[in-house]
C-alpha cells in the first residue's frame, strides 16, 4: 500500500505536482516551465481598455508556448543583479518575521495543477495559528520606486494576482506580503508586512481571466507545431471551467490590511 504523495502531506489534492526543489536550479526551472505562474499572473492578465491583451501579455503567452511545445526556454527565469540580491535576501527577511510575529515558517516549493498548466512556488507557509493556514510572500525592494509607492505609499497591486494565486493553490486563509528594505538605516523599518486574506470572489475572477490566457498558450502552441511540422499531442480541450475553478462573481476590489506588529532592533 503506497502511502500519501508530496502534495498529500502538505495538506494539498494527491494529484497536485510539487517540487522541493532549491529555486533557481534546473529542476525548479523544469517544474515551472511552460506552466502560467504566480510571478506573471498580472502580466499574464493584463489587459487594455478595449479588452484586448497587452503587448506583455501576448509575449508571455508566446514565451509560455514556446516552452510548452519544447521549442525553446520560453520564459526561462534568468538572475539578474537585483534578483540575485533578493534570493540572497530572502533567509533573512524570512528570519526578521518569524523575530517579529513569533511564527515558525516552514519550507514549501513550487506547486502546479495536475494538467502542469498553472503554479506558483509560495515563500513559505505558516500553522501557527490555530485552525488557520497561512503562507509568506517576500519581495526584497531595491527599486527607489517601489520603495516610495508600495512600502511607503502602500500601493501592493503589482503583488495581489500572485498572492491570491498562492492562496488558492496552497489552500490558504490568508497570505502575509513581507516588504524587505535591508539597506534602511533605521532596522525597525526594514520590513513592513501586509495581510492579504482569502477573498474567494477575486480569486474566482483571477483563475477565469487565466483560463483564458490558457486557451490562448495552447493557439500559440499549435501553430508553432503547425511551422515545425509537428503534431500537437491529443488532450482534452481546456473547459471554459476547469473542474479546480470554483466560479463566482467578483465583488470586491482588492484589500489589504497592515499588521502592526512590535519591531524588534536588530
Amino acid at each position: 500500500m503506497s502511502g500519501p504523495t508530496v502534495a498529500q502531506m502538505l495538506g494539498l489534492p494527491a494529484d497536485w505536482i510539487v517540487s522541493m526543489a532549491p529555486q533557481g536550479t534546473e529542476e525548479w526551472l523544469n517544474a515551472r516551465r511552460g506552466v502560467i505562474t504566480g510571478s506573471m499572473a498580472k502580466v499574464a492578465r493584463d489587459k487594455l481598455k478595449s479588452g484586448e491583451p497587452t503587448k506583455a501579455a501576448i509575449t508571455y503567452a508566446r514565451d509560455t508556448a514556446r516552452a510548452r511545445a519544447g521549442a525553446g526556454d520560453g520564459e526561462e527565469v534568468f538572475q539578474n543583479a537585483a534578483m540575485r540580491f533578493g534570493s540572497e535576501q530572502e533567509a533573512f527577511a524570512r528570519r526578521a518575521y518569524e523575530i517579529r510575529t513569533g511564527y515558525m515558517v516552514e519550507a514549501a516549493g513550487f506547486v502546479c495543477t495536475p494538467d502542469r498548466k498553472f503554479g506558483v512556488s509560495v515563500d513559505g507557509l505558516v500553522y501557527d495559528e490555530p485552525g488557520q493556514r497561512g503562507g509568506v510572500e517576500i519581495k526584497t525592494i531595491v527599486s527607489s520606486n517601489v520603495l516610495f509607492e508600495t512600502v511607503i505609499g502602500g500601493d501592493i497591486s503589482a503583488y495581489v494576482d500572485q498572492c491570491d494565486l498562492n492562496v488558492w493553490a496552497w489552500n490558504l486563509d490568508w497570505i502575509d506580503l513581507c516588504l524587505w528594505v535591508p539597506d534602511l538605516p533605521a532596522a525597525d523599518k526594514r520590513l513592513t508586512v501586509i495581510r492579504i486574506e482569502r477573498d474567494q470572489d477575486r480569486i474566482d475572477a483571477l483563475l477565469m481571466d487565466l483560463v483564458a490566457v490558457d486557451k490562448r498558450v495552447e493557439l500559440y502552441v499549435t501553430e508553432l507545431l503547425a511551422f515545425m511540422g509537428a503534431t500537437a499531442p491529443q488532450a482534452e480541450p481546456t473547459p471554459d471551467s476547469p473542474p479546480w475553478v470554483e466560479v463566482a462573481t467578483p465583488t470586491e476590489k482588492p484589500a489589504a490590511v497592515r499588521v502592526e506588529l512590535s519591531e524588534p532592533a536588530f
